[in-house]
């Protein structure tokens, strides 16, 4: 937070600012899986037309291609990108909890501004889309609905599986709320939230999340607690998965309890960060991601061939 707002202010004090009605900026925070990521928020705001500037745009950096070029710090954003980016008539950040000083600061200068907890799942996708379409003019096009129909579609088909499992959620504050709010979206319950960084205001606003749904009401969240905690509570109230980082592989071996691997850092696996969790495409990679961890611990538990491979089927 006071590395973006030092940035802006480096280039945009003193200068004079001319609104251009309908453009935005867009910060997505500190996000490990921002190659993906960043190139969906793109190219959603290219469908639907959108005149935008994204700041700390990692994106190109952590995939270079290996083509014989020669590549010193690939894509990016541009100084002269950052300069004009004074002049937009709002700027939207992704990380609610992470970039308040930098808000206060576009505030500041005269920018209308907006916070999210990541766009991800259906909701927090809608609600980003709407304020992007209020602000710029631009209609959501049918392209865009159309993934959103898929998506619910494929969260339907596959709601038997879903309805009722129980998650420990662990992570970056905005990345617990947005992976909550997804999971209670499927039908799930997302019985532990911990953020270690969490703050009291993020404990109040999650709690008035989790309460708004019938399956966040026996959710508990855990502000400043570590994986340490989260351990002993797999023990005493254990879940059906568990979500976070690599570091969560010591849990899973201490309790058996699976891991998905759905927030930075990973490091014990290749390649995560090149698919996006935003959106709803990458909503809907997110629940193939938590629908195959399901069916691998069930073909694991019926593989017993006589004793409980009557339910190793084929078709799930």
């Amino acid at each position: 937070d006071n590395m973006v707002k030092g940035i802006l202010e480096h280039f945009w004090k003193g200068q004079e600012r001319t609104q251009i009605e309908g453009t935005i900026n867009i910060i997505p925070g500190f996000d490990g899986f921002c190659v993906g990521n960043n190139r969906e928020l793109k190219r959603l705001l290219d469908v639907m037309g959108v005149s935008y500037t994204l700041i700390q745009d990692a994106s190109d950096q952590f995939d270079t291609p290996s083509d014989g070029e020669y590549r010193m710090y690939d894509g990016g954003t541009k100084i002269n990108e950052v300069k004009k980016a004074l002049n937009a008539e709002a700027t939207l950040s992704l990380q609610h909890h992470n970039t308040r000083k930098t808000l206060g600061y576009c505030e500041e200068v005269g920018q209308a501004t907006a916070s999210f907890h990541y766009p991800l799942g259906v909701q927090a996708t809608d609600e980003f889309l709407m304020e992007v379409a209020a602000i710029s003019g631009k209609e959501i096009p049918e392209a865009i609905r159309l993934e959103r129909g898929r998506l619910v579609d494929a969260m339907a088909d596959s709601q038997s599986w879903l309805h009722g499992k129980k998650y420990a959620i662990y992570g970056d504050p905005d990345f617990v709320h947005a992976m909550a709010r997804f999971v209670m979206e499927t039908g799930g319950e997302p019985t532990h939230c911990l953020a270690t960084n969490g703050t009291s205001a993020w404990e109040a606003d999650l709690k008035k999340l989790l309460a708004s749904s019938p399956f966040g009401k026996a959710a508990q969240v855990w502000a400043g607690k570590d994986l340490w905690a989260l351990r002993s509570l797999l023990f005493t109230e254990p879940v059906d998965l568990l979500i976070g980082n690599s570091y969560g592989k010591y849990l899973e071996r201490d309790t058996g309890t699976p891991l998905i691997r759905l927030m930075f850092p990973i490091f014990d696996r290749h390649h995560h960060h090149r698919f996006a969790l935003f959106g709803y495409q990458g909503a809907l990679r997110v629940l193939t991601t938590i629908l195959d961890k399901i069916f691998d611990k069930l073909d694991r538990e019926t593989s017993e061939t006589g004793v409980t491979d009557y339910s190793y089927d084929l078709t799930r």
